[in-house]
């Protein structure tokens, strides 16, 4: 078989092997004419968050017909993968609503109830076991920023002054309303808590084994009350399933699942590349027009601002200009280059501040270290601006070698000025911000670019007037 043959061969057992399109099967069987069970027992066999897809193409009418046949634990589980889990709950009947409610996890439980219009979130809640109720209205007191309002109380707890056989049994009871039994966490009688145990280690100790021998007393928490942002970093740098949540009396509150952290720092990551973007807020494809203006006009509001500033000190130097037509033609290429190094400084330094153990002999050694970034980059390609600019000037402009590599030399040294006082700037602005208890990401990429716009307008028709006009009279 030749070479072509064989990829041709390649070619179509690959076309033959194609990925299911399970959304598009998911619909056919909705779409289909199969009795409630006979339609159930097939989409069971889909995982939820193929259902959950499949579901923000139908209907009311349609998903109305589903919440009749779906078990409170299937959509419970189909609410947990979709962003419309708030809407669908307020289609439901109340009965329904509650179901399902009872069966989430109670973080997911609280933020899709605050979806949904009050007199029916209060009315639902009602309808709840006590137990469910309380726990959810737990998480209902922290607010959106605080990590309390992540947690979970899907936990196993256990008092530290049990035996193995003992917690062994506490286990087996607790599992029947908690799934989440890979760690079991040990408090001691007023409910502080003392330590984790794997679950693991529990199954394979003998029962003779002292209990004390199996806690980590050394496993890591947070408090309810802090901040997602203050601690995030901690919650990445620990490998565990679930991580305690106390109150600020180090009693056990709940849990922090992998999930929820995952959750929690992709819901950050997307905050601050909004704010990197110069929005207040995140966007997605079903926001309605206004919404979107809203989220935007602040930042380009402030701009605005910025770039008549901007405007103001071009006009500034009026006198260089009328003298000097031939500099405006290179203008963009300074204020490019200093908004690009000072947009890499910018998303350098965010980064590095997200450390929060960052000392001040550290943030100082950033500031020189990208000063030095600048001043090299901006000697570099100074030097190679200033010989290609003079070779143009004197070749396409006709001018003399002494103007040509004059004015080459004047944008050489504004390219390396602009660029290491812009990488400055870049970090500097957030290094700021974070002092002022400010997210360091509202120092946008938009707002460094205008800021270093200024920096190089002032820098490079400064250099103008002084070398070129008043040093060597070119005029």
């Amino acid at each position: 078989m030749s070479n072509e043959e064989k990829i041709n061969t390649a070619r179509d057992a690959a076309e033959v092997i194609e990925k299911p399109d399970y959304e598009k099967e998911i619909l056919s069987i909705i779409g289909g004419k199969s009795s409630p069970k006979a339609m159930l027992a097939q989409l069971e066999a889909y995982h939820a968050n193929d259902i959950a897809q499949a579901v923000e193409n139908l209907d009311i009418q349609e998903r109305k017909r589903l919440y009749r046949i779906f078990t409170p634990e299937m959509l419970a589980k189909i609410f947990e993968h979709s962003d419309e889990a708030g809407i669908y709950l307020n289609e439901m009947d109340m009965q329904k609503a509650a179901a399902v409610v009872a069966e989430l996890e109670t973080d997911t439980a609280s933020n899709i109830l605050h979806e949904i219009e009050k007199e029916k979130r209060s009315a639902i809640i009602e309808l709840l076991p006590q137990e469910i109720r309380r726990e959810i209205q737990l998480i209902a007191t922290f607010d959106d920023d605080e990590i309390g309002s992540r947690m979970t109380t899907n936990c196993i707890v256990i008092r530290e002054n049990l035996t193995i056989k003992q917690a062994m049994n506490e286990l087996i009871f607790q599992a029947k309303e908690n799934d989440n039994i890979t760690t079991l966490f040990v408090v001691d009688e007023i409910g502080e808590f003392y330590g984790a145990i794997d679950l693991k280690d529990l199954i394979t100790s003998d029962a003779s084994d002292p209990l004390g021998e199996l806690i980590q007393t050394s496993f890591p928490y947070v408090y309810a009350h802090e901040m997602i942002d203050d601690c995030i970093e901690r919650l990445k740098d620990y490998s565990e399933d679930h991580i305690p949540v106390l109150d600020n009396s180090n009693r056990l509150l709940g849990v922090i699942t992998a999930a929820s952290i995952i959750e929690v720092v992709d819901d950050e990551l997307g905050e601050d590349y909004a704010k990197l973007a110069g929005l207040i807020a995140e966007e997605d494809l079903k926001e309605p027009l206004t919404e979107s203006m809203k989220k935007r006009m602040p930042w380009l509001l402030i701009l605005l601002a910025l770039g008549m500033v901007v405007s103001g000190v071009v006009g500034v130097f009026e006198n260089v200009v009328s003298q000097l037509t031939l500099v405006v033609a290179f203008q963009s290429l300074i204020l490019d280059m200093a908004g690009n190094v000072g947009t890499q400084s910018l998303a350098v330094t965010i980064r590095v501040l997200m450390d929060e153990n960052l000392t001040g002999v550290q943030k100082l050694r950033l500031v020189i270290k990208e000063m030095k970034v600048g001043f090299a980059n901006g000697l570099i390609l100074g030097a190679i601006s200033f010989l290609l600019v003079g070779l143009y000037v004197m070749m396409f402009k006709r001018k003399t070698m002494l103007f040509s590599f004059a004015v080459s030399g004047c944008i050489g040294i504004s390219l390396l000025l602009a660029m290491l006082i812009s990488g400055t700037v870049g970090t500097l602005i957030p290094l700021f911000f974070k002092k002022i208890k400010v997210d360091p990401a509202v120092a946008s990429g938009p707002l460094i670019t205008t800021v270093n716009d200024l920096v190089a307008v002032v820098t490079y028709y400064g250099m103008s007037w002084l070398l070129l006009l008043n040093v060597l009279h070119l005029a």
